[in-house]
């Protein structure tokens, strides 16, 4: 399959990257998915147990942070029996190319994933050309 140049290649590496993210300090990746169309980018990320207060998405310079925070279910004073679900706090960051429009970017959290549409930018979408009819032009040498 050939290589996509331009904003649909940059969409391209983008889906790429998510696939090679390294963990965090706590050595836990926060799962996600990512797909395009020709309207949009699309990530799904994975957050079961925690609380949409605690989920922050922000963008600068091209780059998407999501921090989430999962406490300890175990109460205070008590003894931890077994601990395997990871808590604290979590972060990833994801590049994002020039040929999507953060400003119109949509979240929504439902049943532990979050998913968010970043709309491709105007310059970025595909566009037929239109062809007229007439006769053909002569090339000259």
């Amino acid at each position: 399959m050939p290589a996509r140049t331009g904003a649909l290649g940059d969409l391209d590496r983008l889906v790429r990257q998510l696939a090679h993210t390294v963990a965090d300090s706590a050595g836990t990746v926060i799962p996600a998915d990512a797909w395009r169309d020709d309207e949009a980018l699309y990530l799904q990320f994975d957050l079961p147990g925690m609380d949409r207060s605690s989920i922050e998405l922000t963008t600068e310079q091209n780059t998407l942070t999501l921090t989430a925070e999962r406490p300890s279910p175990v109460p205070a004073g008590a003894r931890a029996l077994l601990t395997e679900r990871p808590t604290g706090r979590f972060t990833r960051r994801l590049p994002l190319s020039e040929s999507v429009d953060v400003e119109a970017a949509e979240a929504v959290y439902d049943n532990g994933v979050l998913t968010l549409r970043i709309p491709l930018a105007a310059h970025a979408k595909p566009r037929k050309i239109a062809i007229s009819g007439g006769s053909p032009k002569q090339l000259t040498s």
